[in-house]
């Protein structure tokens, strides 16, 4: 045995052994996976963290010369760049990157300002076939080769050949554009490890945006994002979830810098409140969630888990275009097995219509930030993609309960919940004696591996 094996046997304590998420594999009727299979215990240490890092303005301007400029992060999805012409605006912090479709079929990304007084070139999305600054004229093609300029014998000193815009790195996986400021900074491949290996089956390339919701939130980044890559805080905040979420149980994995995963199994109660729930009542608080208003009733010996499954088949198979009888397994078709990618990705992995979460700096306010959710729902191989859905877009007044029209009451609920921690999150790091925050081995160890790679980069040279 390894010594990082008899570490993490002593240092995190054991899980309620019943059900836990590698067992309920076991039990599943076709081959599973290997990515399902995998389980990293690791133990990353039990040091307290400083609340600087998540109020002070200096290691927010750390986070933009060191993380936003130097890593890999998803602008749009490639649905936003169907055409020649296309263009998208991705903004982060004071960075501003304007993403075109080239006529050869490129998506090219350019720093969006104007060579010769600044001005940003575009704003949101459209189509244009070149690239024109409304300020004094100023043009571009769609690869960023310069087109000239009114009263152009005003400006000998301007070389054509040489004022091409400048241009940041562009890559796509799974339907999403990703850009990069660093031109030194490893390939996509590279930085993504094993996160395309493990979601790839998955097909994210073959969905479109079933539903878009952004919303701002009175915290710095970092906090909403580390509320989304544990499970434990759902045992007080969301109660309701305790019939159908194995929260206990939830598998937390690390890989390399970038990557983590947490995989929580839905269809069976809570572990600490297994007694208080019968099959049926697990299924009924299921539907209650996602706004079904019948009730389906279970078959003699039949489990809530066996039954979601058996429910959510058809829907999954339509959408994928082919019968997923005996080729997916209950996991797939129901467990929250939710990614995440440095620094701030994090999509979600299975059959049917998939979560992802995106968050960034709210331009350059520390205490505020964008939390974005994305349905993808998938279509069928060969078929035209449909139009991704209109952004439904809430202040940092609105509450994620103004989202119910669109997300189904019991979801906004959900989210309500996290959004009115979030706040008091913020407000508690600023007003702390203690300056710190302390962090369970093994069900916070993604948030530790995040820090622990965020460190990594605002020490780098």
């Amino acid at each position: 045995m390894s010594d990082t094996v008899e570490l993490t046997a002593e240092k995190i304590t054991a899980r309620n052994p019943s059900d836990s998420f590698q067992d309920l594999l076991k039990i599943e009727t076709v081959e599973v996976p290997p990515a399902l299979l995998e389980s990293t215990e690791t133990y990353l240490g039990s040091e307290d963290i400083s609340t600087d890092r998540y109020t002070s303005r200096e290691f927010f301007d750390l986070e933009v010369e060191k993380v936003w400029r130097k890593t890999w992060q998803v602008a749009c999805r490639e649905n936003r760049l169907r055409k020649s012409g296309d263009y998208y605006v991705y903004d982060i912090v004071n960075d501003s990157i304007l993403l075109t479709r080239t006529e050869s079929g490129e998506i090219r990304g350019f720093h969006n300002s104007c060579l010769h007084r600044g001005r940003a070139l575009k704003k949101g999305a459209g189509n244009s076939d070149h690239l024109r600054c409304p300020y004094h004229g100023w043009s571009w093609d769609l690869d960023g080769e310069f087109l000239g300029a009114p009263c152009q014998w005003d400006f000998p000193h301007v070389d054509k050949a040489k004022a091409k815009l400048p241009q940041v790195r562009v890559a796509t996986w799974g339907g999403w554009v990703f850009i990069n400021m660093d031109e030194d900074a490893p390939s996509l491949e590279d930085y993504m490890e094993v996160l395309p290996e493990h979601m790839n089956q998955w097909k994210h390339e073959q969905r479109f945006v079933a539903l878009h919701i952004e919303k701002v939130i009175a915290c710095n980044w970092k906090v909403a994002f580390e509320a989304f890559i544990e499970s434990y805080h759902a045992l007080a905040t969301h109660p309701q979830l305790m019939p159908f979420q194995g929260i206990d149980n939830s598998q937390y994995d690390v890989w390399g810098d970038h990557v983590s995963r947490t995989i929580t199994a839905y269809g069976v109660p809570n572990p600490a409140h297994a007694d208080q729930f019968t099959e049926q009542q697990s299924l009924d608080a299921m539907m209650e969630l996602i706004g079904v208003p019948d009730r389906p009733q279970l078959a003699p010996g039949q489990t809530a888990r066996e039954k979601y499954a058996e429910l959510n088949l058809p829907v999954a198979s339509q959408q994928a275009g082919e019968d997923l009888s005996g080729k997916t397994t209950m996991s797939e078709l129901m467990d929250s097995t939710l990614y995440s990618l440095f620094p701030n990705f994090a999509p979600w992995a299975g059959q049917g219509t998939v979560i992802t979460y995106r968050h960034r700096p709210n331009g350059d306010d520390v205490d505020s930030c964008i939390m974005e959710i994305f349905l993808l729902t998938r279509y069928p191989e060969g078929e035209e993609s449909p139009p991704d859905a209109a952004t439904f877009r809430l202040g940092i007044d609105q509450p994620f309960s103004e989202a119910a029209e669109v997300m189904g009451a019991g979801f906004a609920n959900v989210f309500h919940q996290d959004g009115a921690n979030l706040p008091q999150v913020q407000k508690g790091l600023k007003a702390s004696k203690k300056k710190a925050v302390t962090l369970g081995n093994y069900q916070e160890v993604r948030v530790r591996h995040f820090n622990q790679t965020l460190e990594k980069y605002i020490n780098a040279k």
